[in-house]
Formats: C-alpha cells, sequence, structure tokens
C-alpha cells in the first residue's frame, strides 16, 4: 500500500517503521528537516519536507495516488485539515490524531464535515489502557475480545508458583479444567507460542487467553489475587491523566495526583474537585511519604520524562504497592524495564500504532474476513488477533487436527454465539465464528493466512 504520514514525531515515527516492516511504501512529511533527517537515515521511506496543510507538499508526496495518509502532527488544527486536503486530492483513506477532549465530544461531526475516515486518540486510549489494569491489578498486561467475552493476560512467574517446572500438560486438574488457554510465553525478550510439553520458569512472563471468570479463579488459584483496586496515587498531570481521571471517577476509585505545573493543577482541580491534586515533585521520596503513597492501593508514573518514570515506580515498588503502572516511550529501555521487575509498562506511541497497524490491515483485506481487532503483545515479539469466519475462509467443517497450520501459529479461541470454545483437535470453524489468532510474526491479514502449504497426494505441497 501507498502510505502517507505527515508529522515524524513518536507516534509518526514508530508507525512508519512498523509499516515498513510490513513492506508499504511510506512516504513521511514534516517540517522540521531534522526529523526527516533521523526517519529518512533509520528508515526505508520517501521523505518530503513542507507543511501538511499545504495541498502542494501533499501532492508532492503522493497523497492523490495514496490509499492511506495518517496525519500525526502536534496539532490537532493541522491533522484535521490536513485529512480535508488530502481527501480532496484524492487520497483514499484518513486518519487524524486529535487529543483535545473539545474535539474528541464532537468526533461524528468532525468526521463527516472534515472527510475524516477514522480519529485516534492516543492519551485516551492510553488511559483505557491503564484503567483496565486496574480492574484486574494481578494481571501485568490486558486486551479484550469479543467486546468482552474474552480477554488474554500476561504475569510474570515468581518462584514458589506451582507452575513452575511443570510441564504445561501436567496442570492440576483444577486448572485444566479452566476455560483458558496458556497462549505465549517470553523468556528473556524471545518470544515462542507453547505446547504441552513446555516447562514454565521463573521469571518467564506467561499469556494466557480465555473467559474472564476463569482467568479469575486462575489467580485466585495461583495466589495473585489483589483486592479491587480502591485508591489510586497518580504522578504527573497530563494529557493522559486527564481521561484518567475522569474514566476512575465513573469507577468510583479515589485518585491523588501529584504535578510539577501550578497552572496544571488548577486545571486538574477545577475539573475534577472530587480529586486530590498536590503540586509538587513527583519524584522526591519525601513528598512521597508526606502524602502516604504506601496507603495506596496502585501507583501510576505518568509524567513526560521516561526516566523519571521508571526511577519513581521502582521506588513505588519497594515501598511495597501491589500494582504499580509505567508510562515509557523508548523500546531502548526494555531490557532495563525488564530486569526492575516493571511488567505493566503502558507506551502510548505503541498502542497508537497498533491501532492504526489494525486499519492498514483491515483497508488491504477487504474482500477476506474481517479482522475486528489487533493486538501487539510480548514487547512486539507476538500479536493477537480477532477475525470473523466469512464465506470465504477455506477449510470451514474441517476438524483441527486435520489442518496444517503455519509454524508459529495458534488458533486460541473460538467464539461461537455465547459459547467460548478452547480448541482441541475435534474442533471445527464455520461461518459466523469469531477466532482468535495469537502470531509469533506480523503480516497475518486474513484468517486464510494461518495456514500452511497443502500437500496433494503425490506428496508435494500445491
Amino acid at each position: 500500500m501507498n502510505i502517507v504520514i505527515v508529522g515524524s514525531g513518536k507516534v509518526g515515527f514508530t508507525l512508519a517503521e512498523q509499516l515498513v516492516r510490513e513492506e508499504h511504501d511510506v512516504t513521511v512529511v514534516d517540517s522540521d528537516e531534522e526529523a526527516l533527517q533521523r526517519a529518512g537515515d533509520q528508515l526505508d521511506i520517501m521523505t518530503v519536507r513542507g507543511n501538511g496543510v499545504s495541498s502542494s507538499t501533499l501532492r508532492e508526496a503522493g497523497a492523490a495516488d495514496a490509499d492511506l495518509l495518517v496525519a500525526a502532527t502536534n496539532s490537532d488544527e493541522v491533522n484535521m485539515v490536513c485529512c480535508l486536503t488530502a481527501k480532496d486530492l484524492g487520497a483514499k483513506y484518513t486518519i487524524a490524531r486529535i487529543r483535545n477532549q473539545e474535539y474528541t465530544n464532537s468526533v461524528a461531526e468532525l468526521r463527516r464535515n472534515l472527510k475524516i475516515d477514522m480519529v485516534i486518540n492516543p492519551e485516551n486510549t492510553t488511559a483505557v489502557e491503564i484503567s483496565r489494569l486496574l480492574r484486574f491489578p494481578a494481571a501485568a498486561n490486558i486486551e479484550t475480545f469479543c467486546r468482552g467475552k474474552v480477554e488474554l493476560m500476561g504475569f510474570r512467574l515468581q518462584e514458589g508458583d506451582f507452575l513452575v517446572g511443570v510441564p504445561l500438560y501436567n496442570l492440576p486438574a483444577q486448572v485444566k479444567k479452566l476455560s483458558l488457554l496458556f497462549c505465549a510465553v517470553d523468556r528473556g525478550g524471545q518470544v515462542s507460542i507453547p505446547n504441552g510439553s513446555f516447562v514454565p520458569q521463573a521469571e518467564d512472563k506467561l499469556y494466557m487467553v480465555g473467559r474472564p471468570d476463569s482467568l479469575d479463579q486462575f489467580f485466585r488459584q495461583l495466589g495473585r489475587y489483589a483486592p479491587k483496586v480502591r485508591q489510586v496515587f497518580l504522578v504527573g498531570g497530563g494529557k493522559v491523566s486527564v481521561y484518567l481521571a475522569a474514566i476512575l471517577s465513573r469507577m468510583n476509585i479515589r485518585l491523588k495526583i501529584v504535578e510539577l505545573s501550578e497552572e496544571r493543577c488548577r486545571l486538574l482541580s477545577e475539573r475534577f474537585p472530587k480529586v486530590t491534586v498536590i503540586c509538587g515533585d513527583g519524584t522526591d521520596s519525601e513528598l512521597l511519604e508526606s502524602e502516604n503513597l504506601t496507603g495506596n492501593d496502585a501507583f501510576i508514573a505518568l509524567t513526560d520524562r521516561d526516566e523519571d518514570n521508571l526511577i519513581i515506580s521502582l521506588y513505588a515498588m519497594q515501598q511495597g504497592l501491589a500494582k504499580v503502572i509505567t508510562k515509557c516511550n523508548r523500546q531502548n529501555y526494555a531490557g532495563i524495564v525488564r530486569s526492575l521487575g516493571l511488567d505493566s509498562v503502558i507506551s502510548p506511541k505503541f498502542v497508537t500504532a497498533s491501532h492504526i497497524l489494525h486499519v492498514v490491515r483491515g483497508l488491504q483485506n477487504s474482500q477476506g474476513s474481517v479482522m475486528n481487532s489487533l493486538h501487539r503483545i510480548a514487547g512486539g515479539g507476538a500479536e493477537a488477533m480477532e477475525f470473523t469466519v466469512g464465506p470465504g475462509t477455506r477449510h470451514l467443517q474441517v476438524p483441527l487436527k486435520e489442518l496444517r497450520l503455519r509454524p508459529g501459529i495458534l488458533l486460541a479461541v473460538i467464539v461461537r454465539g455465547g459459547d467460548i470454545i478452547i480448541p482441541e483437535g475435534s474442533s471445527f470453524l464455520q461461518q459466523g465464528d469469531q477466532v482468535i489468532i495469537i502470531a509469533r510474526e506480523s503480516g497475518i491479514l486474513d484468517l486464510n493466512d494461518i495456514y500452511g502449504p497443502e500437500v496433494n497426494p503425490g506428496g508435494s505441497s500445491l
């Protein structure tokens, strides 16, 4: 696909990086020569210097023939006008990053009047992800599928857990009867799809998918069940914090925010009268102690500096807080984060890129089975996708034991009506099923992509 990205900031660069990896033709537009130079040196892309609102700049970037244009500058207004201009030039599909809450409250009208096909708000999306983690504090990561019928959770194994050193086929009967499946493992940065003979070890990060109530029961059996979060301590009062405060107020969770800027403190206090707002330095351990950090159920670090977030999150862990969530955008910190034991790490730019990649694959696959959602898991080492089985899906009604899947592919869950099916050899697909696929490699566009080459009776691949 021909894709134009306007804005080479965190989101734009990360998205370009992912799209190039999937072999799309990408052109990046930015008025900052230094940002363009960095993108051009590190990625196999075309670059155009100029204002993304200018029709001449967009024409030079190929917007007239673009299958997709993504406007991801720091200005909502520029992004909106950019999409309008690109559509008038002939771009087939446009996505605008819009962060201002006043605009996001009237998304339908904006999309209609400005010819925007999709609006994405990284800060709001990140806040929703964080609130999900607070609903189930025992998990390090949570993704939802099939409108909440199925969830995927990741957690870190500890010494003494009953799974350690035991092959998955030999797990206790009370675990086997639960409607869940171990679908991926991250061991020291190496991601694999486990089979029944896989032996979990301490410090492995395991991912499992299944019914929410089964996942809940599993964590109770593991001894990791955490009580409901009722009070949260948050450092940083930026845009993510504003959206999160609104969500937590609806969840009846008490919130205390520490923010250095007096102006931001006033804004937060006026908008959220029930939130306790402290004007101060959230990296100051004395301030954290004086504000009773340890009296909270969860700690969240959302400052603009990844380094500060990591340091204060480590401090919160040392103080014994059961749930610590950290915002970190720098991929090169991944090893440090793992070594610190920080598992609930949120990256707004990666969340945004995953949402847009989902759209891109849907545009590529307009004739096949429908991809309903796409999530990157295990630090980007695997993907979890939800498809709806269509009439063009191959091998309907054929038992899975008779099929050959590509290496690194797991058919994890089948949702048929109200039934959640953890597939066995006799299970099969039928039209209308919702299917969750785990893939160690990226690039799955259609449900038919999961099948390996068929073998004819003579033994050669078809």
